[in-house]
């Protein structure tokens, strides 16, 4: 059968893409934060997954204000990087896996959960800097990637609780899977950031670092935190987080830490990262 192994936390900053495809990551203003991806990439190296399932949420460039899916699975064979606005970052197209895709679809949708299927559709920064900061700036992605769009741009997203018990419904799609794969989940976005208004630039280091503990060791409580606190304590772009409890729902009630990383600033946002490894107290 198929098993999550592991869960992964990370930001997606554009910036961070852009630092990296223009050969800035060593300068002294980016030269810190790429730092705390270099163990990262050892552990991924050393614990290669055969699928990534990555949560992250679309910037305009899949979807539009005409249709926009809460919860979105990509189910195609191939996934090309995003033109937003300045050409498509030079990485690798994404090859997806449409068979274990169609099988958590049906899985968690006869599990109560409404997921928009997609059969098309290109991904952006939100997902490629995310592979870029794990895997580096490979010819080919070395592992099968699931994009697991979210709404958590318009207004209304779905709550921490909804994401937290969607991440349970996804494991048990991903245990009843008929095929030996070791699967990654990984949520993204965050941490506090607020892009406009009078609080642009918000950057709540005591949250953020309240989340990343809550997120190991109390997620059940953490589930139950409402919308408005995301938005009054961590900006209006910090509700990106509940991404972040999709992957921990998905995970074991235990876990194990294994990498914890914060930095500010990046661009104008706080980075958090995180590796759990399953504790397999569950099984």
């Amino acid at each position: 059968m198929a098993r999550i192994t592991a869960g992964v936390a990370t930001s997606h900053v554009p910036a961070i893409g852009a630092a990296q495809d223009n050969g800035k990551a060593s300068e002294p203003y980016w030269a810190p934060l790429f730092r705390g991806y270099e163990f990262s990439k050892r552990w991924v190296e050393a614990n290669p997954p055969d699928v990534v399932f990555l949560v992250y949420n679309d910037h305009a460039s899949a979807f539009s204000l005409e249709v926009i899916p809460t919860f979105a699975i990509g189910c195609a064979e191939r996934f090309v990087p995003a033109d937003e606005g300045w050409g498509p970052r030079p990485v690798p197209a994404v090859v997806g896996h449409p068979e274990l895709a169609a099988h958590i679809a049906q899985s968690v949708i006869q599990q109560d959960f409404d997921l928009t299927i997609v059969n098309r559709m290109d991904v952006d920064h939100g997902l490629t800097v995310p592979l870029s900061l794990m895997f580096g700036q490979p010819s080919e992605w070395p592992c099968r990637v699931i994009p697991f769009a979210v709404n958590v741009i318009q207004y209304p997203p779905p709550s921490g609780h909804r994401c937290f018990q969607l991440g349970k419904a996804i494991r048990r799609a991903i245990n009843s899977f008929d095929e030996d794969l070791t699967v990654h989940i990984w949520g993204t976005g965050g941490m506090s950031h607020q892009l406009q208004g009078p609080r642009a630039g918000l950057i709540n280091k005591e949250f953020d670092r309240s989340f990343l503990d809550r997120l190991v060791t109390d997620p059940d409580a953490l589930a139950r935190v409402p919308l408005i606190d995301y938005i009054r304590e961590a900006g209006s772009e910090g509700i990106e987080l509940v991404m972040w409890l999709i992957m921990r729902g998905a995970l074991d009630s235990a876990v194990r830490e294994v990498h914890r990383f914060y930095h500010v600033p990046a661009s104008n946002t706080a980075v958090g990262h995180l590796i759990l490894e399953n504790a397999n107290l569950d099984r």
